[in-house]
């Protein structure tokens, strides 16, 4: 025990600090202040060895009903446009959906700043409420537009609050233990995994329910007249349940509201530091700011990153536009409830990649070195879209599910590498190509 706890990071930091500068820090750190939900948190934390199993599954629910409203749109984004009668030809349909599905995350990236600095000052929790609020009733107002500018606004409006994405994986981490935070991170990834799956199939299948189920949904009811509101109202359920299981979210931000505590702890740092010492270290977080951004490997990351994201979110739209477009535009005629189907399976087979077939590739290979082959092999597979406007029926499915598939798996493939399985089903369906064309 004696051991562990000198190679330790604690043990570590106290062997640079002085003894009078330890013995501060030591004492901030067991500072635990009365009525802070913060500090009662992490308390219960450390008191609580095991996974918080209530608060992850709590935080995998929120996470998947923030992230339904991204994917669900994009199977009838086309055909809502085209009922809005924006659009004064068919083939100016996609340039009105464009802009509707940039809209929402227009919206995020202004905001997401904001409400970071909102989240570490006000706290994690009423973030997540008011993000969760906003999918309720901004998703909703999304399925009954009357008008294409009332979708791009609430659509835009719905990107703007839900300001979930960074505070839930910093409220992840901070809710558990530190050797559980990975397992807390995971989950809010998968969750958007399962979004991709869950997403897609509900808009395909629910999305003008009075045609495809007139048993069921009659056209004088609200979901024949407002043909794209069920798909919206049943995710605008499903985030009125996980906003009720807020409730039981532990607030996690430290509230030090005691502002004389605060004031004699900035004295005695000030104090016990030198002119000298704090130029010095002015001075070193410059330089290590000037380090961090001519770190060109990490620039270099992050640039990758970037553009893959912005392919990944490109093609996904681009893809169910140009699926359910007419023939004599080159597309392929399907139906919104084709195009959840395909962008379901797609997103389930991702899915188990990521579980059950990443782990091991990243294990022998690493995650560095499929990375080129999978990025000129996703430039050849997209190469042979064109073609399969020659298939009809059968193949035509069979075909846009393997290739959907492929496209989502050198997709992760910066993250996630993707060297054998890919390949092999991207050959296939290259011979496959060539045979019926």
């Amino acid at each position: 025990m004696a051991g562990g706890e000198e190679g330790s990071p604690a043990a570590a930091v106290a062997l640079l600090l002085p003894p009078a500068r330890e013995e501060r820090s030591s004492s901030r750190r067991r500072r635990c202040r009365e009525g802070c939900p913060g500090c009662r948190q992490e308390e219960a934390s450390k008191a609580r060895a095991g996974v918080p199993y209530l608060d992850f599954f709590y935080i995998w629910v929120v996470c998947l009903a923030a992230a339904l409203p991204i994917q669900s749109l994009f199977p009838y984004l086309y055909f809502m446009i085209r009922d809005l009668k924006i659009a004064k030809e068919e083939q100016d349909i996609g340039f009105y959906a464009g802009f509707v599905g940039a809209t929402y995350f227009l919206g995020r990236t202004i905001s997401a700043v904001p409400w970071g600095m909102f989240a570490d000052k006000y706290g994690r929790k009423p973030c997540i409420v008011i993000s969760i609020l906003a999918v309720v009733v901004f998703n909703t107002l999304f399925g009954l537009s009357t008008t294409y500018w009332m979708a791009i606004v609430t659509r835009g409006l719905l990107g703007l609050l839900c300001g979930i994405l960074g505070p839930i994986k910093a409220y992840a981490s901070e809710v558990c233990r530190k050797e559980h935070q990975a397992l807390g991170i995971s989950l809010v990834t998968s969750s958007r995994a399962i979004a991709l799956v869950i997403g897609p199939a509900i808009g395909g299948f629910l999305a003008q329910p009075a045609k495809k189920y007139p048993n069921l949904f009659s056209e004088e009811s609200i979901f024949g007249r407002f043909p794209y509101f069920l798909p919206c109202f049943v995710i605008s359920v499903l985030a009125a349940g996980s906003c009720i299981a807020c409730i039981w979210l532990p607030e996690t931000l430290h509230f030090h509201n005691d502002d004389k505590v605060e004031a004699i702890d900035e004295l005695e740092a000030q104090a016990g530091d030198s002119d000298l010492d704090a130029q010095k270290a002015k001075e070193s977080r410059g330089e290590s700011t000037k380090n961090l951004l001519k770190n060109w490997q990490l620039m270099s990351a992050v640039i990758l990153y970037c553009i893959f994201s912005l392919h990944d979110t490109a093609y996904l739209e681009i893809f169910s536009l140009w699926a359910v477009s007419s023939r004599k535009f080159q597309g392929l005629s399907l139906t919104s409830q084709d195009v959840g189907t395909v962008l379901a399976v797609s997103g389930f087979g991702v899915l188990v990649y990521q579980l059950a077939i990443y782990p091991f590739l990243a294990k022998y290979f690493g995650p560095i070195k499929p990375f080129r082959p999978a990025a000129v092999l996703s430039i050849l597979l997209l190469a042979t879209y064109p073609f399969m406007t020659n298939l009809h029926g059968p193949e035509l499915k069979i075909l846009i599910n393997i290739a959907s598939l492929l496209k989502n798996m050198f997709a992760v493939s910066p993250v996630s590498a993707n060297m054998f399985a890919g390949p092999v089903l991207f050959f296939f369906l290259v011979s496959l190509v060539s045979k019926l064309v």
